[in-house]
């Protein structure tokens, strides 16, 4: 699923008491749709990309951040075949960030997606994609991914389509570049 940061539907926020700085991520041991709705709230598209008419991949691996027993925060990652040029290799793939919209700008989107590619790293891939609507690439472009500047196909039941969010790439190895070349992710989009 794709990132996504919206206003919250429900009515769940903390105390107007500051919380307690920095909050930590954690993995979590399973991530549910109640889950979801504990962070966005009930909306029918809380990530905003139903329009794109894409089938997503669940993630395989969960972190979180919790304010006040109140899951705030979360990041998905998923090992995801790619072909780079013509050369086949593995990305994780990342997905499924949100911040609970009462508690934006707080730094919790940076905590999460910290800790959820420290663990990245440890899986073998030299790279990292997620992929954003356009109003979310300066964000991501703070924390340190780039953008690809190209078009990206990626599967579907019906064959492959071009991407039509913005793909995202940042390495996990120190000095890993982006290999040239034409990029199709070998399965449906985490």
């Amino acid at each position: 699923m794709a990132d996504h940061l919206p206003a919250p539907t429900s009515t769940s926020t903390l105390t107007a008491e500051p919380l307690p700085m920095p909050l930590a991520a954690v993995r979590l041991t399973a991530y549910t749709p109640a889950d979801l709705v504990e962070i966005l709230g009930d909306a029918p598209d809380p990530f905003g990309v139903d329009d794109a008419g894409l089938t997503w991949l669940p993630k395989e691996v969960h972190f979180g951040v919790r304010a006040e027993g109140r899951l705030v925060a979360h990041a998905g990652l998923l090992r995801v075949p790619v072909s780079i040029g013509g050369t086949e290799a593995e990305v994780i793939g990342v997905g499924g960030v949100a911040v609970a919209a009462d508690l934006r700008g707080r730094g919790l989107a940076r905590t999460v997606l910290t800790a959820a590619l420290d663990h990245a790293r440890t899986l073998g891939p030299r790279h990292a994609l997620l992929f954003c609507r356009p109003p979310l690439v300066a964000l991501y472009e703070r924390l340190g991914w780039r953008t690809l500047e190209q078009d990206i196909r990626v599967e579907q039941a019906g064959g492959p389509v071009v991407m039509p969010l913005r793909t995202m790439r940042t390495p996990l190895v120190d000095g890993a570049e982006w290999p040239p070349g034409e990029v199709r992710l070998l399965s449906f989009p985490m």
